[in-house]
């Protein structure tokens, strides 16, 4: 007999924290424990696409490196393209750029002049929402190169650092709130 799937809660419990990754007094939410476990990564997943069916989203965005991860597996399922948003200087092909501030220094996203075509329906993927610059900076150059953005989805958002009101213009979701 097959299991239920687990729950949000069940999901929340396997993120661990570490102290003072990357630099003192940043509290890292680890995700590695949910991408281990088969069914919490499957219902992370879910839990992300879950308001669309293969053939309402043209593409997936995955923000450079964890957002990746679940835009890969989101793009699958809903049998769609898949679009790197990377740092600066990782794509190989002709980029547009778009710098940002984050809550421990700043840096800049890239993503190929080609990734979408205008028009296209877009959900863009992140494993976390902190201060929103690394998102708004990767909608920016999606809505640049004229892409619809369906919906910002995060699997974790540190709310206290207000990251949302950066993606006011956009259908923000978040599986899970610290």
């Amino acid at each position: 007999m097959s299991q239920p799937p687990p729950t949000l809660a069940e999901i929340t419990r396997a993120i661990r924290n570490v102290p003072d990754f990357p630099q003192p007094g940043i509290q890292f939410k680890d995700i590695t424990p949910v991408l281990g476990d088969g069914r919490l990564f499957a219902a992370t997943v879910d839990a992300l696409i879950g308001r669309f069916a293969p053939g309402q989203v043209d593409a997936v965005a995955g923000i450079d490196a964890r957002g990746f991860i679940f835009a890969a597996a989101a793009a699958v399922k809903l049998q769609a393209g898949l679009v790197p948003v990377r740092k600066k200087g990782k794509l190989p092909y002709q980029t547009i750029e778009e710098s940002y501030e984050l809550e421990y220094g700043s840096n800049t996203l890239a993503i190929h002049a080609d990734a979408v075509k205008p028009g296209n329906r877009v959900l863009l993927l992140d494993d976390l929402l902190a201060t929103g610059g690394t998102a708004r900076a990767a909608a920016t150059l999606l809505r640049r190169l004229g892409a619809e953005i369906l919906e910002v989805g995060f699997v974790i958002e540190l709310s206290f650092l207000q990251g949302r009101a950066k993606l006011r213009e956009f259908p923000v979701r978040s599986l899970i709130a610290f």
